[in-house]
């Protein structure tokens, strides 16, 4: 994988496990498209056929880094399936390198779909941690179930539209 300092110009994205190029197209107005295509600066972290990944300019903590397809998805169902695994695989890297690059001793990885997402192309936040950083569980509020069996009726329902699928 290629790392460099400055966003290389739009292309299309290729990935090994495609056999056929995604069209990698852009969409007019995306903050993360300019980014990709190197209308707008950055500072790069990755920059490959794959994805573009730089440094959030309102991190949770130094080093957060956001990780975005060349090609504009909204969300994490649009993007197509031979790019999932490549993608990831970009992702898991970076949490891998994150911590001793940085002297964390560890990573928060998240991302939103559509609800909550700031810039609404699909990125996954990639943000060291370590012990004691004040970063508490989630970011909204949690809540509990009634009973096992409202537990039982719901885990019931994703199964169903997974199994339709």
């Amino acid at each position: 994988m290629a790392l460099r300092e400055k966003s290389a110009p739009s292309r299309k994205c290729f990935a090994s496990a495609i056999t056929k190029p995604y069209d990698g197209a852009m969409a007019a107005g995306c903050v993360f498209c300019a980014i990709v295509s190197g209308e707008s600066h950055s500072h790069v972290v990755i920059d490959d056929d794959v994805c573009v990944a730089f440094l959030d300019v309102k991190p949770l903590f130094h080093g957060h880094v956001l990780v975005v397809p060349r090609a504009h998805v909204v969300a994490l169902p649009d993007l197509p399936l031979p790019l999932i695994a490549p993608f990831f695989a970009r992702v898991q890297e970076l949490a891998r390198a994150m911590p001793a690059a940085l002297g964390a001793e560890g990573t928060f990885v998240a991302m939103n779909n559509r609800v909550s997402q700031s810039v609404p192309h699909l990125h996954v936040h990639v943000v060291p941690r370590t012990k004691g950083d004040g970063l508490k569980g989630f970011f909204w509020p949690r809540t509990k179930y009634a009973s096992p069996a409202q537990m039982d009726e719901i885990a019931a329902k994703l199964r169903s539209a997974l199994s339709a699928r």
